[in-house]
């Protein structure tokens, strides 16, 4: 376990009032683990006593789970436990493996084990479940809430950081989520999809946008039904939520990929201060920070480009 973080802050987009821990689990059986997970995890949770929603968080297509770790624990600071698996390390076109995945990680939480991963007075509380990605795994987390597997557990929040669902319009990759039909997904839960405002721009002209016009946040909100909500931050990139210092060859290539903001930190709070005021509105039902964002109540950590809510 690393070192514990703490602050007193009450702001959504500063730290919460939790302690956190960060734990890595490895998906191979030991006497102290007899029943692993599916996928290797990275579990960020508060310290201190108490019941805590559940939040599982997919990573982007070709990044390490540990690249969200301020993200992470931002999340569990404010009363929430984060479970976010390691999918793949080398991956195809093709997310249909992931999505099964992220069903059998869902699944596995039912066996009872995750309790022993945790400070023994904290407690999951599995009634009170999220689901949500970044990039494919946007799409993932869509994939698994449309029902292209079946879990155990119902999920009852569904966030979108950024989601992508291929190439282009017309180059989705499979399995394609976006219909193009308005408010066409069947989704029994709330949805929140967060944008960026940079990633639909090239950095350059060898590379595509890492977020294209077509298959990006914009496509995803089209298609919620409500209870939903959107948010782009104008001035940041589609990897701009990431860890300030990502390290190996993966992580150096994300400064220079995806056309990005000046800092990724602003970007990082606000996408961890909405993800916790969405849980505590649907989650907790206390939809008190939400709106605040929503009417500026409560001052974002970047300028919103678009602020739109299904009600």
């Amino acid at each position: 376990m690393s070192a514990p973080t703490t602050s007193s802050a009450t702001s959504v987009f500063g730290l919460g009032r939790y302690t956190t821990m960060l734990q890595q689990v490895d998906s191979v059986a030991t006497s102290s683990l007899p029943v692993p997970p599916p996928k290797p995890l990275l579990i960020a949770a508060p310290s201190e006593a108490g019941e805590f929603p559940l939040l599982i968080f997919i990573h982007g297509y070709l990044l390490y789970n540990s690249f969200y770790s301020q993200l992470l624990q931002h999340v569990a600071s404010h009363g929430f436990i984060v479970i976010a698996p390691q999918l793949y390390t080398v991956a195809g076109p093709d997310a249909t493996d992931e999505i099964k995945s992220t069903a059998a990680i869902t699944n596995w939480l039912t066996k009872g084990v995750l309790q022993g991963l945790l400070p023994s007075p904290v407690k999951p509380n599995l009634r009170k479940l999220g689901l949500a990605g970044h990039s494919r795994g946007g799409k993932v987390a869509f994939a698994l809430a449309l029902q292209k597997a079946m879990t155990t557990l119902k999920f009852s929040a569904l966030i979108g950081v950024d989601p992508v669902d291929g190439m282009n319009k017309g180059k989705q990759t499979p399995p394609p989520v976006l219909t193009y039909v308005p408010h066409s997904f069947d989704l029994d839960m709330a949805v929140m999809v967060i944008g960026s405002g940079l990633g639909e721009v090239k950095r350059n002209p060898l590379f595509p946008p890492c977020a294209p016009k077509g298959v990006n946040h914009e496509d995803f909100f089209k298609e919620c039904r409500k209870p939903a909500c959107h948010f782009v931050a104008k001035d940041y990139g589609h990897l701009d939520m990431l860890d300030d210092d990502t390290k190996g060859i993966r992580g150096r290539s994300s400064y220079c990929l995806c056309k990005n903001g000046k800092a990724r930190e602003p970007m990082r709070r606000f996408v961890a201060g909405a993800i916790v005021a969405f849980m505590k509105a649907f989650l907790d039902a206390d939809n008190t920070d939400l709106f605040a964002i929503r009417d500026g109540h409560e001052t974002a950590p970047v300028e919103l480009k678009t602020v739109e809510f299904l009600v």
